[in-house]
């Protein structure tokens, strides 16, 4: 089984595949989320795709979630990594040599405060953490350049981390989701689901809709609006609802039809563990 990923080998969501599977899986590169999701929409020599979408610093990707309703994609799963960002340079590299430091704009906005301490380093702004460890090694002589990565990426293009875990927050979370196109889930083993709804256009809707989840014994672990594009000032929400049991996700859902225009069910899976 190949999965696609977001970024070249060594990205920090080839670990969180391989985490996901407990495996090192086989890996389709795709330099961004809109080439992964029609990679795995199409079945482009891919099956399954793990895409981010959250972090516990910068928030949601909120463009992820329109890709995935925009495809018609389920979720079959979810994973939690802790990020650690990693300063990598060529070997033999030390601080003070370094004058650029190379990542992806999320990369360096989460290492802040430790670039702040390298007075007069130029941060240039990459597509991808793992690309900018990997275009080290075409120079590998050159101590005036660095990158910020994953420790997979330094090992496997021959680089040094010449300071661990610089990220300004220690507990730095990515949340990744598992999507496919065609997946049979065994619902009755599953404890969490996301879903989008669109509310009637009446007073108090969405709090009767959220007091039904709540009456279910679900917890929503999470809430996003969207505008509903080519309608002036009208939403729909996207909520993650956990459960104990999946009848009374069933139930809940049958519960707040009186409430609702739609909903689409993106997927029932299991919750994933930090």
């Amino acid at each position: 089984m190949k999965v696609a990923i977001q970024g070249i080998v060594g990205c920090f969501h080839q670990i969180a595949a391989n985490k996901y599977f407990n495996y090192n899986v086989d890996v389709l590169p795709c330099l961004t989320f809109d080439e992964l999701v029609h990679n795995v929409h199409d079945q482009n020599g891919c099956e399954l795709g793990i895409m981010a979408i959250e972090n516990s610093i910068a928030g949601s990707l909120l463009q992820n979630y329109r890709l995935l309703q925009d495809n018609e994609l389920k979720i079959i799963g979810e994973t939690y990594l802790r990020i650690d960002q990693h300063l990598i340079a060529p070997k033999g590299t030390k601080i003070s040599d370094i004058e650029e430091v190379h990542s992806h704009p999320m990369a360096i906005y989460q290492c802040d405060e430790f670039l702040k301490t390298m007075k007069g380093v130029k941060l240039i702004e990459k597509e991808d953490t793992a690309l900018s460890v990997k275009n080290l090694a075409n120079n590998p002589s050159d101590s005036t350049k660095a990158a910020i990565g994953s420790d997979l990426a330094a090992d496997i293009y021959g680089m040094e981390i010449i300071e661990k875990a610089i990220q300004t927050n220690k507990k730095n979370y990515t949340r990744f989701l598992v999507v496919g196109k065609n997946h049979n889930t065994d619902l009755e083993n599953t404890d969490k689901s996301s879903v989008y709804i669109v509310l009637n256009h009446t007073k108090g809707s969405l709090a009767k809709v959220l007091d039904i989840i709540a009456k279910n014994n679900i917890n929503l672990s999470k809430l996003q609006s969207f505008p509903i594009l080519g309608s002036d000032w009208q939403y729909y929400f996207h909520l993650d609802l956990e459960y104990d049991s999946y009848q009374d996700f069933k139930n809940a859902t049958t519960q707040i039809k009186d409430y609702i225009q739609d909903i689409i069910i993106l997927g029932n899976y299991k919750k994933g563990e930090k």
